[in-house]
């Protein structure tokens, strides 16, 4: 059974006079779970929460889940008895995508005082504080603020849409996050306007299928909705976080003429063998996929493509990875998330034959790690010599944006991230830098720089 919850409502769970409930979020998976997570920060602000980043600190810990592969509930069971080992009083509560698809199992966890779906994310602050009997608290206490601690301060996670209906034979997405549906562009538009206004330097668009939104709104697409949101507010930097290849068009294209836009493309692949991506149910062949390639660079030349890509899907032979690896190799991307196959209930591929046993998938996922990190160093290499524009970290962000050597980190509009020495105060400011080497320490997707 899932464990009580009576002793985080004890006074020293900072229910009593003068002080206020903490916090601690973590956040696995994606952006729109990113999107989420600050969401949840900032409401959690309003209701008098102070946000602080470790469980042991927090009398309330959340974690934001995901399901997407069987590791990444492993890791989600793992960070839950972590947390309560940490912080044995606190009330540690289980949301996301894998508190969507296994409630009851979570729940069974005795390092889990409550369980909340996807569905329940709305209500999940009033329900935690209820739970700790707080009432609100309008000041904020020492420490750092939600913007602080999730990034939010300089890159805001925008959520444009949410859920799924393209039924992939391996993804567990549409379940655990239902239909597609698309976020009015008013409250698009005035959300990015109040990061901007809290100084908030880029907005990236985040959501399961970016390319149909509009579909059930009247007379908007994706590509209207950039064009708005370039018109109507004051943002410095745009990103669009994941686009299939058939939904890139040249009319989309053109609106990176635009340089607040940021030449940054995630384009997911999952297989370069047109026979797997039959059996995925992908809506798209290489083919389609290398065309789309070539069309962006054609029109962004130093634009970063990453993408996704899946070892060991059913069916998948010495052939077929072949293909897939050498499909893969041709693309040149700037990185790739690459992820051995994991059976998903309640997913067609999970009653397919053909399946690839752990140890050939693991082989596989080692060579397509190997390729991925050869790509990214190629891209880095090109780019020397460039000058682009980065997004620094605020000091004190993730505790290392900025080294005692005097070192800052950041980020390319491109999607490269950076490191440069610098006695100017960096923090939350676009300047650029030329970029200069490679670190000798391995270090994926690292390139050294000096400001200009």
């Amino acid at each position: 059974m899932a464990r009580s919850d009576q002793r985080a409502g004890q006074p020293d769970a900072a229910t009593d006079m003068g002080r206020q409930p903490t916090v601690s979020i973590h956040t696995q998976g994606c952006k729109l779970n990113q999107a989420d997570s600050q969401a949840l920060a900032r409401q959690f602000e309003q209701a008098g929460f102070t946000l602080v980043r470790t469980p042991a600190r927090a009398n309330v810990v959340v974690l934001n889940s995901c399901t997407v592969t069987a590791t990444s509930d492993a890791k989600a069971r793992q960070y839950l008895r972590r947390a309560r080992r940490t912080n044995p009083d606190a009330l540690v509560v289980a949301t996301g995508c894998y508190a969507q698809r296994a409630k009851q199992d979570l729940a069974a966890m005795d390092a889990v005082s409550l369980v909340l779906d996807n569905r329940d994310k709305p209500q999940l602050v009033s329900t935690v504080a209820g739970r700790l009997d707080a009432a609100p608290v309008r000041s904020m206490a020492s420490g750092a603020s939600p913007l602080d601690l999730y990034a939010g301060r300089t890159r805001a996670m925008v959520k444009i849409q949410e859920g799924c209906d393209q039924v992939c034979a391996y993804c567990i997405v549409p379940k655990v996050r239902g239909r597609e549906r698309s976020i009015p562009p008013e409250e698009i538009i005035a959300q990015i306007n109040g990061r901007a206004a809290e100084g908030c330097r880029e907005a990236v668009l985040t959501g399961t299928q970016l390319g149909t939104y509009g579909f059930d709104l009247p007379d908007i697409s994706l590509r209207d909705l950039v064009a708005r949101i370039l018109a109507e507010t004051t943002v410095d930097r745009l990103r669009v976080s994941s686009l299939q290849a058939q939904e890139i068009t040249p009319e989309l294209l053109d609106l990176w003429q635009d340089p607040r836009l940021c030449p940054h493309f995630h384009i997911p692949l999952q297989s370069g063998s047109d026979t797997i991506l039959r059996a995925m149910r992908r809506r798209y062949d290489t083919a389609r996929f290398a065309e789309t390639v070539e069309l962006v660079r054609s029109r962004i030349p130093d634009a970063g493509i990453t993408t996704d890509i899946i070892a060991g899907f059913p069916g998948e032979g010495v052939r077929e990875f072949a293909e897939s690896y050498s499909f893969a190799a041709s693309m040149g991307f700037s990185d790739m998330h690459v992820f051995p196959y994991s059976i998903r209930p309640g997913t067609s591929a999970a009653h397919l034959g053909g399946q690839v046993n752990d140890a050939r998938k693991q082989e596989r996922t080692g060579e397509l790690l190997e390729l991925a990190a050869a790509a990214g160093l190629e891209f880095r290499r090109a780019a020397l010599g460039q000058t682009r524009p980065v997004l620094w970290k605020p000091a004190g962000l993730d505790n290392r944006p900025k080294s005692a050597d005097g070192y800052w980190t950041g980020l390319t509009d491109n999607y490269l991230r950076v490191r440069a020495q610098s006695d100017q105060d960096l923090g939350n400011v676009i300047k650029d830098v030329r970029l200069t080497g490679l670190p000798k320490e391995m270090d994926h997707g690292l390139v050294t720089g000096e400001v200009v």
